[in-house]
């Protein structure tokens, strides 16, 4: 085996699933500048993820949508502001009806 490729920073460290409440403590080189103390009291880096075993609906057997990224959030408004738009554009088509009918009646 190549010495040269492989990583020496080799570490207990905690995964933190933040929307579960879950918690883990096994090897890993992942980099991090949080710390957490674990059950054993001693403390170890601290990797926050979005999804576990605790969260998945394929380990929990729930459909749950855990939206992490605000993605639902910038559909609902978009759709508002789509919606906003055809309103706007709706009252300006209502307005240039009328000012044709004035003008209409008008000659």
């Amino acid at each position: 085996m190549k010495s040269s490729i492989h990583s020496t920073d080799y570490r207990p460290v905690v995964f933190s699933d933040e929307t579960a409440g879950f918690a883990f403590l096994t090897q890993s080189t992942a980099q991090t500048t949080d710390t957490t103390k674990w059950e054993d009291g001693n403390e170890y880096p601290l990797v926050k993820i979005h999804i576990s075993s605790a969260s998945h609906p394929f380990f929990t057997g729930e459909e749950k949508i855990i939206d992490t990224e605000g993605r639902v959030d910038r559909f609902k408004a978009k759709f508002a502001a789509a919606e906003a738009r055809k309103e706007q554009l709706a009252a300006k088509a209502k307005k240039l009806n009328a000012q044709k009918a004035k003008k209409a009646a008008s000659n």
